[in-house]
């Protein structure tokens, strides 16, 4: 959500502005701007795409010898995308960029009418620039114009300010929103993601909230409120700048799907030792778990359906209570928790305003907390009491794959380790898990993934409906809120997933002649069950796509129109290949409606504001 750049160095800032903003489309955006210092602050801002400021940017040759500036893709939550409320924001003085949200921003506002500002923009981001640029006028030094106004605002922030009288320095400053900033021969950049930076360095810091990071040309310096200079941990990524590139594939969503087997085997043989789970935190590979009483998985959109299979198969193996709660909800309806209980906090980015809220929440109960993320050093990473890395690599499309997959992964392993520490699984037993696990499963998604073409087929039934339904019963239940809200987000057809039996207490009324119905039959116990919920929609005219194995068809007359068949693998496991058949289903409705698979509308990468 929103993307941050910024550049200082020896040489022409705007192609590495431009260049880093391409690399956070993916983070979702309807407007882009950059602010320059030539000769004084200059300030180019557009709506739409990129292309947009490109085209912009070519009427202004002056800008391309600036060697300092900052840049923006917004994603508007003040203000309509338009280009007066496009970032960055400027004064005669200073020009600023933000990710995140001034809550206070109508306390601000009259704060500075009161002394004189007008406003030129609808944003809440407005008000931070012209607040910080009053005290700018009070005090005369950018650090203490920006910890006075810190001290004012409330809400979340990464900020990127350039002053006029010093036209080689960016400043920045961040708090419950990511922000990374890196010294290079080049220069010193900031950004909101490690893409951005990439082709620049390996290296970067990851600021502590409410540090001012102060780049020049070559280095960075790092601030305390009292104006101490402090040092702050490096940080290197370990993954290649072509990670983050299509090479050749026509969206980064399948390139990340095929991606998936690797993936997988790359996470869980991660957390293998000696043929069982270990995941290197004293406080799960002790017996310490065996006075956990109840689990909490929460998290938010995919990773919250990956919850709701973690709760299956936790359940199922470990014999624990489980709930899986909407991190945006979590806090808000005061939760009964208890201290031994154990929340479990899944998040790809590991910066999810929501998910953050719900841990901090949680250890203020003095809850012990897990994190399963994917972005190593993230907020969520840093601040839950231990961590799982999910080491899938760059995902740079909106809508998340393979980080769902292995997320699931990683709860299996949990399942697993808990189950061992209780009694519930011998040893023998486990060990066979994990070697399917690591194996097995990874091979049946690449069987899943060499059948692309048949699920196209099925999908081109699809493009032309407004409406769709995804039914199930148990965990393929599951398996089908995840496969609604792929199809939905990124093709724009309105789909609701329904536990098969629920379709009789209400949403059948919906069901006519033509409606597509996608059911999901991986579970043989409740195979019969599915099995009446697809007699009743296709009674009453649905078209029904069925997602299931061989035994399970092989021994039941199932009507359908289409039918896609899973590779052969144990039912515990059957949730991989099923979700990457739902997924490769909805990218190719998407890619067939000519829909921006990537990015689709209104939606962003990582939800860094309430």
């Amino acid at each position: 959500m929103c993307g941050i750049i910024g550049f200082t160095g020896q040489k022409a800032a705007l192609p590495v502005l431009l260049e880093g903003l391409a690399t956070l489309e993916y983070r979702g955006y309807d407007s882009a701007g950059v602010a320059l210092w030539a000769d004084g602050i200059q300030t180019v801002k557009a709506e739409g795409r990129l292309s947009r400021l490109v085209e912009k940017l070519k009427e202004r040759s002056s800008l391309s010898l600036a060697t300092c500036g900052i840049g923006h893709t917004r994603w508007a939550t003040h203000g309509a995308p338009a280009d007066r409320n496009a970032h960055p924001h400027a004064t005669e003085r200073l020009a600023l960029v933000h990710n995140g949200i001034i809550e206070n921003y109508a306390e601000i506002g009259a704060f500075l009418i009161e002394r004189g500002y007008t406003f030129a923009s609808e944003t809440d981001t407005e008000t931070a620039a012209l607040l910080i640029d009053w005290f700018y006028g009070e005090y005369g030094d950018p650090q203490q114009a920006i910890f006075s106004a810190l001290s004012m605002l409330r809400g979340s922030y990464a900020f990127g300010v350039i002053f006029r009288e010093y036209p080689e320095r960016i400043y920045a400053v961040r708090k419950d929103s990511p922000l990374i900033v890196a010294a290079t021969a080049e220069g010193g950049i900031l950004a909101s993601d490690v893409p951005a930076v990439l082709a620049h360095s390996k290296e970067y810091y990851r600021p502590e909230e409410e540090i001012l990071s102060v780049l020049e040309p070559g280095r960075v310096r790092f601030y305390t409120r009292d104006g101490a200079e402090i040092d702050q941990k490096t940080e290197r990524v370990d993954w290649d700048v072509t990670q983050a590139q299509k090479g050749g594939w026509p969206h980064f969503m399948l390139k990340e799907i095929h991606e998936e087997p690797e993936a997988l085997r790359r996470t869980v043989g991660h957390y293998l030792k000696d043929g069982l789970p270990y995941f290197g935190v004293p406080a799960l590979d002790s017996p310490f778990p065996v006075r956990f009483h109840a689990v909490h998985i929460v998290a938010c959109g995919t990773a919250m359906h990956a919850g709701l299979i973690g709760r299956h198969v936790i359940e199922k193996w470990a014999r624990l209570p489980v709930s899986v709660e909407v991190a945006s909800e979590f806090r808000y309806r005061d939760p009964i928790l208890c201290k031994n209980d154990l929340v479990i906090l899944l998040s790809q980015s590991g910066e999810t305003a929501d998910t953050l809220a719900a841990l901090r929440h949680a250890k203020a109960k003095g809850i012990y907390t897990l994190a399963i993320v994917n972005v190593v050093g993230s907020s969520v990473a840093r601040e839950a009491d231990s961590v799982l890395y999910t080491p899938a690599g760059p995902e740079i499309a909106v809508a998340s794959t393979k980080a769902y997959s292995v997320q699931c992964a990683v709860l299996y392993l949990l399942a697993l380790r808990l189950a061992l520490l209780r009694g519930q699984i011998g040893e023998e037993e486990g060990k066979q898990l994990c070697t399917d696990l690591y194996t097995t499963v990874p091979e049946a998604v690449r069987e899943v993934l060499s059948e692309s073409d048949r699920i196209r087929d099925c999908a081109r039934e699809l493009i032309t409906a407004e409406h769709l339904f995804y039914i199930g019963r148990d965990v393929d239940h599951a398996l089908c809120t995840e496969g609604s809200l792929k199809l939905k987000e990124i093709s724009y057809i309105h789909s609701e997933a329904y536990a098969a039996g629920e379709l009789k207490h209400g949403t059948i009324s919906l069901i006519e002649e033509g409606t597509p119905v996608i059911a999901l039959m991986t579970a043989s116990h409740v195979a019969e069950k599915t099995l009446t919920g697809i007699r009743e929609v296709r009674s009453r005219g649905a078209q029904v796509i069925l997602i299931t194995t061989e035994a399970i068809a092989q021994g039941l007359e199932i009507p359908c129109d289409k039918q896609i068949l899973l590779p052969e693998i144990a039912e515990k496991f059957a949730p991989f290949p099923a979700v990457c058949v739902l997924q490769l289903l909805a990218y190719h409705v998407a890619a067939l409606k000519g829909a921006d698979v990537d990015k689709p509308r209104n939606l962003a990468k990582s939800v860094t504001v309430e």
